[in-house]
């Protein structure tokens, strides 16, 4: 090997380490607005549903803002080498979503798509090359946002709101059954699943708590309970 393509190699390695400390210096700036927002989601279990919104508001902020990050992370990657590099940020990604979702479930009990969710991020359809929202990612977050809810079923029923966990059920079955559809090949996506098994069986036994004692009005069911 001559001196010449020592040098070129040499190059490409110091281009390379500077671009991962570029990225990484991008990583650790979204590592802390999710820890953030997951700090102040995790006081959901202690704060009575009047006052859920202005915790929510709280943190909208801050997940805007990670719009930011993913458009210097997007800068940085050079075009089409989304799977070289997205390891580094998948799991503060994931934690992205998961806030997002919460938000979107806590405010008006329904599910944020895999699209709402990406622009919720700021992430843009142009940057799919170098930064994306993938499927799996997507669907790690929404394993987490069950992970959560199961929690928030038990502790919603001892700040004396007994008609959540209903809502938490029947939106939690739904999207059980919407992952039993799909193909799910990544084996930690598959064993993250298969978990959600004892989520639900959580959930159901604080149902049928409160339904036993009749904490909740006559005639409302877990299908169709007010919200």
């Amino acid at each position: 090997m001559d001196a010449q393509d020592l040098e070129k190699l040499n190059d490409m390695l110091d281009n390379e380490s500077d671009l991962r400390e570029k990225i990484r210096d991008k990583i650790n700036d979204l590592d802390k607005k999710t820890r953030i927002m997951v700090g102040i989601l995790n006081k959901i279990h202690s704060t009575r549903t009047e006052s859920i919104p202005a915790l929510l508001d709280s943190v909208r902020p801050v997940l805007i803002s990670c719009g930011e990050t993913f458009e210097g992370l997007a800068e940085l990657i050079p075009p089409h080498q989304f799977w070289r590099w997205k390891d580094m940020w998948c799991h503060s990604l994931r934690t992205a979503v998961f806030a997002a979702t919460i938000i979107e479930y806590l405010t008006n009990h329904s599910l944020l798509s895999l699209k709402a969710a990406a622009e919720t991020l700021g992430i843009k359809e142009e940057w799919r090359d170098r930064v994306t929202l993938s499927a799996e990612d997507y669907l790690h977050g929404l394993i987490s946002l069950v992970n959560e809810l199961s929690r928030l079923a038990v502790n919603t029923v001892t700040l004396g709101n007994f008609e959540e966990p209903l809502r938490i059920s029947a939106f939690v079955k739904d999207l059980f059954a919407g992952f039993s559809m799909l193909n799910l090949k990544n084996d930690t996506l598959r064993r993250r699943f298969d978990s959600l098994k004892y989520d639900i069986k959580k959930i159901e036994e604080v149902v049928y708590d409160v339904s036993l004692r009749k904490l909740v009005p006559a005639g409302n069911t877990e299908n169709g309970s007010s919200k």
